[in-house]
């Protein structure tokens, strides 16, 4: 006989030689009654325990509702010979012109993100990549940039298409549009794991500009876009984050995402931007702490046999 089953038999043998409840009106389930005859005053009635699987039943609270699972990232087939054929850099090709020029531009920018530059930076690991006016290299800069740094053995790196008005990343890399950046801010929501898409360069990943947005500048500037950026630059110590950003001198979402860099790469066209132009994109960033200079295409003699098409320079400010 359990312990429920002998605590109702006593207190039907109470009941019988008179004694008097406390609360008869109260619910007569087997653990009710047996909490009832604990509170009259017998001996044995009073060393007899409630089964603790009884107890454990009646008062277990609900279960809190399951948080769903981050839906898997999408992975997708880069054509590495189509890539390097127009132009852009592979990881099969690692000793050539192209990756040379961005062995230097990418040191002092990997060491700043990594806390080994000038001290530390915060955000140092969120790099835009802009320019001061369209066709002036910076989306063959920023995918350039984001493959060389894919290369090195010690970090991995996302490549995000920050150009919402006119994105091109994905294009240049020949694959289809798909939800990204807008589609998340936009939910108000820091999981981008359905949206990212991994690639077949192994420490490399895409996050697309999402869907187009009649108010992308506003979500660029919103606190969740702030929410996602300071997700992203800590989530992972090793990842290094390259933007894609629209020009600074034609669209007001540039200068709403500088404010959350750490480091800008600003691709100037050589022998067609204006000075003033270079100035007045300067100008609009002057908050960021580091600020470089990419030279593109720029025509430099050469005795050593390398003749780069890049040239930079590089500044911090405190």
């Amino acid at each position: 006989m359990s312990l429920i089953e002998q605590a109702a038999k006593r207190l039907e043998q109470l009941r019988q030689a008179g004694v008097e409840l406390a609360d008869e009106k109260a619910t007569h389930s087997p653990v009710a009654e047996a909490k009832a005859s604990l509170s009259v005053s017998d001996p044995y009635t009073a060393q007899l325990p409630v089964s603790p699987i009884a107890e454990s039943i009646a008062a277990a609270p609900k279960p809190a509702p399951k948080t769903a699972p981050s839906a898997p990232s999408k992975k997708v087939e880069l054509n590495l010979e189509a890539m390097s054929a127009s132009g852009l850099l592979v990881p099969q090709i690692s000793r050539s012109q192209l990756a040379d020029e961005y062995r230097v531009i990418k040191r002092p920018l990997i060491a700043n993100a990594m806390g080994k530059g000038m001290g530390p930076l915060q955000n140092g690991n969120l790099i835009m990549v802009t320019s001061a006016l369209p066709g002036e290299g910076k989306s063959f800069t920023a995918i350039n940039l984001a493959i060389s740094i894919a290369m090195e053995l010690d970090n991995t790196v996302m490549l995000v298409d920050a150009d919402v008005a006119r994105p091109s990343v994905l294009n240049m890399l020949g694959l289809p549009p798909a939800p990204g950046l807008l589609d998340v801010v936009d939910k108000n929501s820091v999981d981008i794991s359905g949206v990212l898409l991994r690639t077949n360069i192994e420490k490399l990943s895409i996050l697309p500009s999402g869907t187009q947005h009649p108010r992308a500048t506003e979500l660029l500037a919103s606190d969740a876009m702030v929410r996602l950026l300071d997700d992203m630059a800590k989530r992972y110590s090793d990842r290094i984050i390259i933007f894609d950003s629209p020009p600074l001198l034609l669209t007001t979402e540039a200068r709403a995402l500088a404010t959350h860099m750490g480091q800008i790469v600003i691709v100037v066209h050589a022998e067609q931007t204006t000075h003033a132009a270079v100035k007045q994109a300067a100008d609009a960033i002057q908050a960021c702490p580091v600020k470089m200079m990419v030279l593109n295409q720029a025509r430099q003699a050469s005795t050593d046999g390398y003749g780069y098409g890049y040239g930079y320079g590089y500044g911090h400010e405190n």
